[in-house]
Formats: C-alpha cells, sequence, structure tokens
C-alpha cells in the first residue's frame, strides 16, 4: 500500500515561557517591540507536514513515500526516518540551505510565538510525483507554493487520485487558485477554521465544495469532523484522549488516517473513525512524532472509542 507524501519536511523547535506575554508586551509600545524571553524549556522534534504524516502511516502499517525538499542540516533527521523504517527515495537534499525550521515559543496561556524560516521547502517544485512507483494514493500537503502546484497538477496527469490538503499554506492561494486545485483533487480536507477561510475566499459553502470532490473532510477538533461524501454528510465522534499535551502535529496524524483507511477501501464512517482515533493517541504525547502503538492496541482503542469492531483488513 503506498502513499506518495508531498509537504515539508522540517525541524521544530519548541520552547517554554514560564510566565505570560501579556506581562512583557506592552499594548501601547507595539511600535517600538525590543523583549527577551527566558525559556528554561525547550525541545527540538522532527516535523513538517509530510514527515508527520509519514510517520503516522508508518504506524498503520503501511508504506508511506515522503517527497520533500531538505537541506544539509538532514542529517540527524534522515537517521530518524531511517530507524522508523520510512522510505527516503524520494527527499531531496540541497546542500546550500537549511531544512525548514520552526521556533515556536509558547506561554503559561498557550499563546504562540512563532518564526518560521522555510529553507530548502522554497524549492519543493524541483522534486516532480513519479509514475512508475504503484502510487495507489497521493496529498499535497502544505509545502512551498510552486510545489504544491506543481504537484496537484501531476498526480492529477498521472491519474493518480491525491487529497488537497491547504493548511497553513492556504493565505499564499486566492480564490481561484483555491479552486484550481479543487478541479484536480479527488478529496479536500480543512479544519474548520480553513473551511470558512475557503468558503471566503472561493463563495463555497461546504456543500457545495463537496460537490466538486469525491469527499471533503472537515475537522473540528475535540468536537470530532464532517464528512461529506455522495450527497451524504457523516458526523464522526471525537475519540477520547487519555490526556490532552500537545496538540501540535494532530491534523497530520488525522490525515494519516483517511489516507489509510483510502488505501484499505473503508467506508467513510470506518475512515473518519480511524482518523479521529489517530489525532487523540497523537495529543496525549508531547511532540509530533514521539507516539507509538501496536496495530492490536489500536484496534482494542477503536472498539473502546466506538463501541465498535475494526475490521479485519487492519
Amino acid at each position: 500500500m503506498t502513499a506518495l507524501i508531498c509537504g515539508s519536511v522540517a525541524y521544530d523547535t519548541i520552547m517554554v515561557f514560564q510566565d505570560r506575554f501579556k506581562n512583557h508586551i506592552l499594548p501601547e509600545q507595539v511600535h517600538i517591540l525590543n523583549v527577551s524571553f527566558l525559556v528554561p524549556e525547550l525541545r527540538r522534534e522532527y516535523g513538517g507536514c509530510a514527515g508527520n504524516i509519514a510517520y503516522n502511516l508508518k504506524l498503520l502499517g503501511a508504506d508511506p513515500l515522503p517527497m520533500a525538499t531538505v537541506g544539509k542540516d538532514f542529517t540527524p533527521y534522515a537517521q530518524w526516518l531511517g530507524y522508523c523504517g520510512i522510505n527516503q527515495d524520494f527527499i531531496k537534499v540541497l546542500g546550500d540551505s537549511y531544512t525548514a525550521q520552526a521556533y515556536i515559543t509558547t506561554d503559561m496561556d498557550d499563546n504562540q510565538i512563532t518564526a518560521f524560516h522555510p529553507g530548502a521547502m522554497s524549492f519543493s517544485h524541483l522534486n516532480r510525483v513519479p509514475t512508475d512507483c504503484g502510487i495507489r494514493i497521493g496529498i499535497v500537503a502544505p509545502d512551498g507554493k510552486d510545489g504544491m502546484v506543481q504537484h496537484a497538477a501531476q498526480f492529477a496527469e498521472a491519474g493518480i487520485p491525491f487529497i488537497f490538503d491547504p493548511g497553513q499554506g492556504m493565505p499564499m492561494f486566492d480564490g481561484q487558485e483555491l479552486l484550481s486545485f479543487v478541479e484536480l483533487a479527488t478529496w479536500v480536507t480543512l479544519n474548520d477554521y480553513e473551511a470558512q477561510l475557503m468558503q471566503d475566499r472561493t463563495g463555497l459553502a461546504p456543500e457545495e465544495l463537496a460537490q466538486r470532490v469525491e469527499a471533503l473532510i472537515v475537522t473540528k477538533g475535540a468536537q470530532g469532523s464532517l464528512i461529506y461524501a455522495n450527497g451524504i454528510r457523516h458526523e464522526i465522534p471525537p475519540a477520547k484522549p487519555t490526556a490532552v499535551l500537545d496538540p501540535t502535529g494532530c491534523g497530520d496524524a488525522y490525515r494519516a488516517g483517511l489516507i489509510y483507511g483510502l488505501l484499505e477501501e473503508f467506508d467513510w464512517p470506518t475512515i473518519g473513525r480511524i482518523a479521529s482515533l489517530m489525532g487523540a493517541i497523537k495529543v496525549e504525547t508531547f511532540g509530533t512524532q514521539n507516539h507509538s502503538f501496536t496495530l492490536h492496541a489500536f484496534k482494542e482503542r477503536y472498539r473502546e472509542s466506538f463501541g465498535c469492531e475494526l475490521p479485519d483488513r487492519i
């Protein structure tokens, strides 16, 4: 079961400020802002949409192929992917760039200040969607703008069904550009904020957008998710996590569940529940690639969460 995951690969440097930004930033002085925060807690995590989705798909027993452009500092991440058994054939290393980096400072109110350096991600268009690797499904996740545009067109030209997941890349595109992605895609997935932004930019309500693809998936965090498919709106219940520690990467875990369910050709209620449970498992652990489970344990969690058995194909 091969899926091509087009998207970013990045390092996430996460720092915790043990106070509140509002106590140190004076609103009337923001035009001359010059502040420094002491951050005694720091973690460096492996991240990026392609890396995160591939990691979660591997946990489910699939064979993901992440496709991304990375920089000269990629070696530790490459070693981690190797340890996880994730194929790196379509990860291109650019020797004169750094891998994308996110520097995130979080305060005690869970407010965040983030600086993002795209680095090698800006050259994602240098990769092309392969047509000779038995790829059954693809996804165009947040990445360099040119890369997202070209990879969507390449999937469509090759006849490979794919998910369009604009995510945090949505501000790069106007309404017509977003509609162009929708016309090429087989499925579209958004969170509730992105769904509203999509409607504002395209003029299409979710029900109208869903008529242009095989399915539209809208996640709503702790309230579950909605899947519009074949004129039916499926309400997917949330899976209850044992703890809520870190929501970063939950969307990527959810999308891995979608891809897995599509590869296995489950029905939409089952696909949505697999995805929901993946998000719940992720939120229980700090970082985007630190959680793990056995397939037996996943099936048990599925039964406990939804009161029904997961089909034996997992």
